[in-house]
């Protein structure tokens, strides 16, 4: 089976902003998301699919080609709900990629033992404010 879909669930500003680029890169992306209003902040340069649905539903994973996805994106707005659905991805549709995000960086350790890739914002807000300070000039 080929592995050539690239998924993101949940359509909020960081979903829609992987969708987006990702499908400008090329990818074969499908984003889903239960709330249909959610899909206006995708970019008109978007150019993949659209599944109105519950992700931990897996009737809406498998109508969203999940057996055929080389990565998952996991960003809804509750880590309960992500960490659900990307050990779903992980040990019922075995997906090579899954990355999700986090807000509580002690929820990783429910990772552990997994290939599944955390995303945690606030890690790379402070690294990002650091790496500014740093590099600015601190005179």
């Amino acid at each position: 089976m080929k592995r050539n879909k690239f998924i993101v669930i949940g359509s909020g500003r960081l979903g829609s902003s992987i969708a987006t680029k990702m499908s400008e890169m090329g990818e074969d992306v499908l984003i889903i998301d239960a709330n249909d209003d959610a899909f206006r902040k995708l970019q008109e340069s978007f150019s993949g699919y659209e599944v109105i649905g519950d992700a931990t539903d897996l009737g809406t994973l498998e109508r969203a080609n999940i057996k055929h996805a080389r990565t998952v994106v996991v960003t809804t707005d509750s880590d309960n709900i992500n960490l659900f659905i990307a050990h779903v991805c992980f040990y019922i549709y075995n997906v090579p990629r899954i990355y999700v995000r986090l807000n509580d960086t002690d929820k990783g350790q429910l990772l552990e033992g997994t290939d599944i890739q955390p995303i945690f914002p606030f890690n790379l807000s402070i690294n990002a404010f650091l790496s500014m300070y740093n590099g600015g000039d601190n005179a």
